[in-house]
This record gives C-alpha cells, sequence and structure tokens, in this order.
C-alpha cells in the first residue's frame, strides 16, 4: 500500500460525520444528488472555520450536504445556496432544519447559478464553493471571483474529478 492510499484510508476510516449530515447525505443519494464525500466536507468545516466566514454562496446545494458542512465550522455565518432543483432545496431545507439550523442562517434561491449570480453583489462573500454542473464550473468560478471578498475563498470540490 503507498503512502497516499494509507493517507486516503486513515481519514476516510476517522472522519466521523454528524448524524445530521449522515442522514443528508443518504437523502442526497437517493435524489440521485452527489454529496461531497465526509473528508471534503470535514475540509468545508475547517476552511470555514479558518476564514472566519460570515457569508458563504453555496451553488449546487444538493440536499445540504456540504451546506451543513459549512455552516458547521462557520457557526455565524449566513449560507445563500442557489440550485434550479425545487426537490433538492426542499431536501437541504429539510436537513437544515434537522441539523437545528435557524432559519435566518440560511437562503434558499432556486434558479439557474448563470441567472443568479449576476444579480448578487460583489466582494460581499466570504466563501463561493461551485458544486454543480461541470459543463459551466469556469463560468461559476468566474462569477465566484467577482462575488468573493478580498481574501475569500472560491472552493471547487470536484476539481479533481474525472
Amino acid at each position: 500500500m503507498s503512502d497516499h492510499d494509507a493517507n486516503a484510508r486513515f481519514v476516510r476510516e476517522t472522519t466521523v460525520e454528524p448524524a445530521p449530515i449522515a442522514r443528508a447525505r443518504a437523502h442526497a443519494v437517493e435524489l440521485g444528488a452527489a454529496p461531497v464525500s465526509p473528508a471534503v466536507g470535514a475540509q468545508l468545516s475547517v476552511l470555514a472555520a479558518a476564514t472566519g466566514a460570515r457569508s458563504i454562496v453555496e451553488i449546487g446545494t444538493g440536499a445540504g450536504v456540504s451546506g451543513l458542512w459549512l455552516l458547521r465550522g462557520a457557526p455565524q455565518a449566513v449560507l445563500t445556496t442557489i440550485d434550479n432543483e425545487p426537490e433538492h432545496l426542499a431536501a437541504a431545507r429539510q436537513a437544515f432544519s434537522d441539523a437545528k439550523v435557524p432559519p435566518a442562517r440560511a437562503r434558499f434561491i432556486t434558479g439557474r447559478a448563470a441567472d443568479v449570480l449576476p444579480r448578487m453583489n460583489e466582494g460581499s462573500y466570504d466563501i463561493v464553493l461551485v458544486d454543480a454542473d461541470a459543463e459551466n464550473v469556469i463560468d461559476y468560478v468566474a462569477h465566484g471571483l467577482r462575488r468573493v471578498r478580498t481574501g475569500g475563498l472560491v472552493l471547487v470540490p470536484r476539481v479533481l474529478a474525472g
């Protein structure tokens, strides 16, 4: 076993996913949404905590898995999540409610990110998470770079996925 394989195995076996996030993951799989892995979720949480994020935009809601991880790391942040699938947004709303996330900490926008993002304020978000349709990821990153504040992060968790 290579060092990389051993490290990957260690991360998979030691990352503890909180019950509300595990339930959201199960629902995401039922819906056919591909949630971030527990290890990636934990990394999102650490990044949100390290930046002291207060305002986060998520492009691609899934069923709320990545949003819950982000809010776990940034307990004072407000998350705006965008998805064109009402069923995914409804699943995320339920997951956030189950996780006892106060309603004021999450905004759910139904629509195509390409239509919504240009109307959002520039330079006003600490983190922009791009986890949506691969064919538009470059456009979403470009929008994200304009929406994120100086020193903020634009995160693309599936950038290396093949």
